[in-house]
């Protein structure tokens, strides 16, 4: 009974949060909502016996990957104003993409839940004398290991690019140029200013 009401309670709020997220005005609070989502996540991989996949949930997605969304968001300091103006010409091909994605939902979860002789288990049985973590690593690092790589490739690949969106330029704003630093010399990268006695540098600064 009492696990049921906490299935109940977080599977609700991870829905309702994840709801918000995508119905929030403001980016920053999407953010916080995404946060919310993943806290109640984990908190539903507890109650399955996954606590590996809910810390990293907790320390990946809730301290690294969300933070930087929110960090990210609040540097890029994007007009959103500006942003929702044009947004009602794509709302088809924004519907379309979304029906899509979820004919393919349903019919992947149909065929797994009521489709004959599909199989339940996408792995071999996991011995007794196994712990979580160790069964986890033993799928992840064999059977699925050009996956984990590839899913490695896609977030390095996301993770220069919000490198470069921070990155652009703007007026009166002096930016570092490393190959000019990196070929200075001891005789450029000091000058020696001779000042009169008793008077300062003035305007020569």
């Amino acid at each position: 009974m009492i696990a049921a009401l906490f299935f109940y309670l977080f599977a609700g709020i991870c829905v309702a949060s994840a709801f918000m997220v995508i119905a929030s005005k403001n980016p920053v609070h999407s953010v916080l909502y995404l946060i919310l989502a993943f806290v109640n996540a984990a908190g539903l991989f507890v109650m399955m016996g996954a606590e590996f996949l809910a810390m990293i949930l907790i320390v990946v997605y809730v301290g690294a990957v969300a933070v930087l969304f929110l960090f990210v968001v609040m540097m890029l300091d994007v007009d959103f104003a500006q942003l929702k103006q044009g947004a009602l010409q794509y709302l088809p091909v924004g519907l379309l993409i979304g029906g899509i994605f979820l004919a393919e939902l349903v019919l992947v979860v149909g065929a797994w839940a009521i489709g004959p002789g599909v199989p339940t288990a996408i792995t071999a049985p996991i011995p007794a004398n196994v712990t979580n973590t160790q069964a986890l690593g033993l799928v992840l690092y064999t059977k699925y290991v050009y996956f984990f790589e590839a899913a490695g490739m896609i977030l390095l690949v996301a993770m220069v690019g919000a490198i470069v969106l921070t990155l652009r330029h703007k007026e009166r704003v002096k930016r570092q140029s490393i190959p000019v630093q990196n070929a200075r010399t001891p005789a450029t990268a000091i000058e020696v200013v001779k000042v009169k006695t008793g008077q300062g540098l003035g305007s020569n600064v």
